[in-house]
Parts: C-alpha cells; sequence; structure tokens
C-alpha cells in the first residue's frame, strides 16, 4: 500500500529535524520504517530506532523492519539479542530502549527515530542523543501523540514554528486515513472529552490540578446497589503499607465500586485471607499490578502472583504494565464520555476511593501525578482494573500498509 498523503508529506520534507504529532493509528510505525531504510539505504550509515522501552522498540517495530528489509534482500546478518541489522551496504539499523541510557550513548548516528517521544526523558535527548547527531550532520525524526504543555514535545513542537532547522506537522487520525470515521465516532462512546482530544484529534491538552476531572458526586456517588452479583472483580495495589483492594462489580458498560479494602503493615497473604473472609462465596477475579509477577511483598520467597493464584482466584494482568496515562484516561472515560454518559459509579461508604479521586493532582507543571499525599493508592488499584476491562489502546479494523512507496 502506498503512502498517505500525510506521510508523504512528512517525508518528503528537507528539514534536518522533523516532530510528527498525531492522533492514534496513523501509521506512525510504517511511516518510520520507510525513513530507517531511506537513510539506511546510503553506505557504510548508522540508523537508529529509540523507544521508551527496549520491549516497546522490539514489540512496536523489530518484526516489521525485518520482514521489510528481508524482502528487499538488503540483510548481510541480523543479530536478534542487539536488535541490529547489518545491510549489504554496510550501514546498520539498531533498535534501543531509552530505559538503557547507557546503552545510548557513545555512538555516532547518522539518523535518529525517536518513537513516543513525550514518553522518554527529555533529558535522553539533549543530553545525550543530540551530541550523537552534531560528528555526523545526522537527522532525526520524532513521532508520538501529544501530552500536555508541560511536556517536553510541546517543546519540540514549537521549534517547528521558529527554528529554520526543524519542521512539525500535526494530524488527527481521521486525516491520517487509517480508521474510518465510523469506527472514530465509535471511540467518542468509550472516551471522555479530554482524552479524546489528545488520543484522536492530536490536540495537547493542560495537564494541572485534579487528575480525575470528570469526577462529579452528583452524578459518580450512589447510596447504595442493590442488585447483587456472583463474581466480584478486585483492582490490587501492593504496598506493604498500605494494601489497597477497590472491590467492584462490571455489569457490560458500568463499574460500581461497591468496597474498599486497606490493610497496614501487611503482604499479599493477609489481603487475600481478608478477600476470602468478606466473601466467602464469590467467584473472585483480581486485577493487579502486572509487576507483581516478580514482586514478593510475603515471606517464603512467592510472588505476589503465584500467592493470588495459590488463594484460588482468577488473576488477570497484562504482561507490562500499561501506561500511567492510560489507567488515568480509562478512569476518566468510565466517570463520564464524551457524550456525557457516565459509566462509573462509587457507593458512598467507600470513603477513601472517593476522596483518593477527588483529591490526586498532577505534579505543578508536570502530567505526573502527585504520589506524596497517599491518594494514589486507591486510584492506583482502581485504574489496573477499568484500563484491563477498558483498554484505550483498542485493535481498530484498519487496512495495514504492506510496501514502501
Amino acid at each position: 500500500m502506498p503512502l498517505t498523503k500525510p506521510q508523504s508529506k512528512v517525508i518528503k520534507d528537507k528539514a534536518r529535524f522533523r516532530v510528527l504529532i498525531t492522533g492514534r493509528r496513523f501509521g506512525k510505525t510504517y511511516l518510520a520504517i520507510n525513513e530507517l531504510a531511506k537513510f539506511a539505504s546510503r553506505s557504510k550509515q548508522k540508523v537508529w530506532y529509540v523507544a521508551p522501552t527496549y520491549r516497546q522498540a522490539k514489540q512496536i517495530c523489530w518484526n516489521e523492519l525485518k520482514e521489510r528489509l528481508i524482502e528487499h534482500k538488503w540483510v548481510k546478518t541480523i543479530n536478534n539479542s542487539d536488535l541490529t541489522i547489518i545491510l549489504k551496504n554496510n550501514s546498520s539499523i539498531t533498535l534501543r530502549g531509552a530505559d538503557n541510557e547507557q546503552s545510548l550513548r557513545g555512538v555516532g548516528l547518522n539518523f535518529l527515530v525517536m518513537d513516543e517521544f513525550a514518553d522518554i526523558h527529555k533529558e535522553a535527548w539533549y543530553e545525550v542523543l543530540r551530541p550523537t547527531l552534531s560528528d555526523t550532520g545526522g537527522h532525526a525524526l520524532f513521532c508520538g501523540s501529544p501530552r500536555g504543555f508541560g511536556n517536553w514535545s510541546y517543546e519540540l513542537f514549537k521549534q517547528g514554528e521558529s527554528n529554520k532547522e526543524w519542521q512539525s506537522f500535526k494530524y488527527t487520525t481521521l486525516e491520517g486515513g487509517q480508521v474510518s470515521s465510523e469506527e472514530i465516532e465509535q471511540a467518542k462512546q468509550d472516551l471522555d472529552v479530554r482524552t479524546f482530544q489528545q488520543e484522536y484529534e492530536a490536540t495537547f491538552v493542560n495537564y494541572s490540578g485534579m487528575i480525575y476531572y470528570n469526577f462529579n458526586r452528583q452524578k459518580n456517588i450512589i447510596e447504595k446497589y442493590e442488585r447483587d452479583s456472583a463474581f466480584l472483580h478486585i483492582g490490587l495495589d501492593f504496598n506493604v503499607d498500605p494494601m489497597t483492594a477497590v472491590v467492584c462489580i462490571i455489569e457490560r458498560e458500568i463499574v460500581v465500586v461497591v468496597d474498599e479494602i486497606q490493610i497496614y503493615s501487611s503482604n499479599t497473604q493477609e489481603m487475600c485471607e481478608e478477600i476470602k473472609i468478606r466473601y466467602r462465596n464469590k467467584n473472585i477475579i483480581v486485577y493487579p499490578d502486572p509487576s507483581a509477577k516478580q514482586r514478593k511483598t510475603s515471606a517464603g520467597g512467592f510472588t505476589d502472583i503465584s500467592i493470588l493464584k495459590n488463594a484460588g482466584f482468577d488473576v488477570r494482568c497484562r504482561n507490562t504494565a500499561p501506561l500511567v496515562r492510560d489507567r488515568i484516561n480509562s478512569v476518566n472515560s468510565r466517570l463520564k464520555n464524551v457524550n456525557g454518559k457516565n459509566n462509573l459509579f462509587i457507593v458512598k461508604s467507600c470513603k477513601n476511593v472517593i476522596k483518593s479521586i477527588e483529591r490526586q493532582i498532577y505534579k505543578e507543571g508536570t502530567h505526573i501525578p502527585d504520589k506524596d499525599s497517599g491518594y494514589d493508592h486507591m486510584n492506583d488499584a482502581l485504574g489496573y482494573l477499568i484500563e484491563f476491562n477498558f483498554p484505550l489502546r483498542r485493535n481498530f479494523v484498519s487496512s495495514p500498509q504492506k510496501r514502501w512507496s
């Protein structure tokens, strides 16, 4: 499939530094692979693709990149452990994660892609990667979705308006041409206004003050919930002080918080015992922090996940922790979607949940949630549950691009 018009415009631009801000499903990975190959087609070039983490770099780009290069018979050798491909012209393409800063140092680069760069610390660019382009006069492409005005991605985007070496581009999901207007309309049913603006309309939004800005006492708090359920859904946040659980009933699109548990100076085993005592005749589904696969808050050498499973619970969590912003946006979207519908309710006896949602704020001038106040535990537990059941990163029905232009 050929490049779309927006993709072509980005690729044809001659600016040394290009910043691409888009809505979801624009085709950023396809575009990035085109650019990696284009620069590597010149002899003896060092070309890098950098994602926020090594795991993301491998998941997002590696297999598709190998497939394209092998298809075009450009490959000399492939190192799957180092995520490096050497081409027949002695150029190399390497994938790196910004979570390992040392792996980014000491190399002169001819071209660099920073994917989802808003989720990479700006020091990785200014202090580590920018110098790698100096000796070579190398170029860079920054790709990602917008974050708040306080994020460094906005700083780079503005460079394109005033610096001759920079050029900035911004496209909505609809302009990207990969997702139908009907699918985007459906997304409005799932998302709140600010999340939709950011994720689909590529709008920089203001991150300040209250994190769960869609919370409304009159609309999201209920006296009690009359309907019983054989299944209870429990979000878990593992902290020794306190261990935290948010207990919910889920009925289709509706989530109702019916109970909360906080146990100080505790561990996972004690939390399991408390849950089994409170809900003897219920089927328990738990949604823990994915780090529980390795983490141990109890004696005996067992991971938190294994303790939960041994307790007889149905354990559901992702292989890796969802992005903090995705958990937050998922909760906000349940509290109130674009059409004003409320799908998250809290029984008023759950005072700690209500207090936490109402009072947690962003650190001043950032899009980072404040964790010093102690309001994060209940919110994190609820976020794991809601993000798992109502993820924002959906698999859209679209035709994947398969060919370079």
